[in-house]
Formats: C-alpha cells, structure tokens, sequence
C-alpha cells in the first residue's frame, strides 16, 4: 500500500529541514509495516501565507495536479496535510483513490459531529517559532505551554478531547511524545490521519469502490467530458466515461 500525504508546511520549510524530518519519521512510524507514507510538499515559494483564501486558491492548483500524480503514479489514497483540506472536495470529484483530510480526520477520531465545544486560540506572536522549537528547547516549552493554556479553556469548558489545529503542532506534539492534557486525549492528526488513509486504501481494494460517485462527487460524462478532456486535457477525471 502507498499512501501520498501532501504537506504544505513542509514545502515553505523545504522538504530536507527538521519539520520534514520529524513529520516523515512520525508518519512512517504510525503506518503498518508493509506500508509506504511520501511526505511531499509544494513548489518554492508555494505556502508561505495558505490561512488567506486567496493564496490557498493559487496554492490549490498545485495540490490538484499532485491528486492526479498520485493516482497516475499508482498511490492507493491521497492524504491533504492542512487544517484546511485545500482541494479536498474537488480532488474527491478528480479521482478514484481515497482523499482524506487533516481536519476530517481528527474530528472523526474525535467523534465530535453536533459536539464541539469551543475553539481556544494559542497565543503566539510569530509562526517562527514553531520552526525553532524542533531545534530550541526554550522556544519548544513555550509552544507546549501555550498549547497546554488552550487547551485548558477549553477542558474549563467541558471538553473531553483536544485536537491541536495544525501539522506543525501536531509534529511538534507527536515528536515529544506528548497525547495528553490533564487526562484529556490529545487527538493528533497526523495519526489519524495516515490510520483512516490505510483503513480507507483497504476498503477500496476489498470492495473496488470508496468515494460515492453518484451525487456530490459526480464527475462529468459523455459529450460533456469528451468536451472538457479537449479543452484541459486528457489527463483530467480518469477514469470517467
């Protein structure tokens, strides 16, 4: 089984630097053996700001193309590495692989549908220091005791789970062995992540299908695709007819 686990995170921090390092370890660990994870990121330059919809729209392209490389290239399930899943539901109309997300994945560890019970923000002045807590005890007891004083609020206010929201956190987490706050799990979703993606990758090769193709996730078809493959390309919904 292959799985793609596109980052973007690691694409503004090059995929040689020691967010791409733990992050591969960590994922590499979580998979059954037997299972290979590619953490591959986006081109120079790509990433730098993806919390602004307009730079997450330019950065998408990217991502799309990379859907189709993976299923082109014989990946059983793309895995989007960002609390904001770009391109998620387009890839899932794209493809005929498996396309989970960050997100989703926690919250269905999590089981938090109709339970979300706040969101409580780290504060933190510079993203900088996230890149420096893989290497600067200092700064990483900083990045830990923010998270801790967040996730506090929100046990304060019933919460029974905390999902930290970003890869980085996550690495950052996962890396020191850290999956707790006062008793409460830390869902990380890295791991859920590379679980559900080889739990999904199973399912549709015992069963041939995964993603629902008749509604929401409906490619087009006859004259219609034949008119889209001429103008895009042949390459665009394989396998659609």
């Amino acid at each position: 089984m292959r799985l793609f686990y596109q980052s973007l995170g690691v694409s503004r921090r090059s995929e040689t630097g020691p967010y791409a390092q733990r992050l591969g370890a960590i994922l590499k660990g979580a998979v059954a053996p037997g299972t290979e994870i590619d953490v591959l990121g986006l081109s120079p330059g790509r990433a730098i700001a993806d919390q602004y919809r307009y730079l997450e729209f330019l950065d998408t392209g990217e991502i799309l193309d990379n859907g189709l490389r993976a299923e082109r290239e014989g990946y059983d399930a793309f895995l989007i590495g960002n609390i904001f899943e770009p391109g998620l539901h387009a890839l899932r109309e794209l493809l005929n692989i498996p396309v989970l997300g960050l997100c989703e994945a926690s919250v269905t560890v999590a089981c938090l549908s109709g339970r979300l019970v706040s969101i409580d923000r780290m504060q933190v002045e510079r993203a900088a220091i996230f890149d420096r807590a893989f290497e600067d005890e200092a700064a990483r007891d900083a990045v830990f005791g923010q998270f801790r004083a967040a996730a506090r609020e929100g046990l304060a206010k019933g919460a029974e789970a905390v999902i930290p929201a970003g890869g980085i956190v996550m690495t950052l987490l996962a890396d020191a062995g850290v999956h707790e706050v006062d008793g409460a799990p830390i869902v990380n979703g890295l791991l859920a992540l590379a679980k559900i993606g080889e739990l999904a990758a199973s399912l549709k090769a015992l069963t041939g299908h995964f993603t629902s193709k008749r509604l929401t996730y409906a490619p087009p078809a006859g004259g219609l695709l034949d008119d889209i493959r001429r103008i895009y390309g042949s390459h665009v919904y394989p396998g659609a007819r």
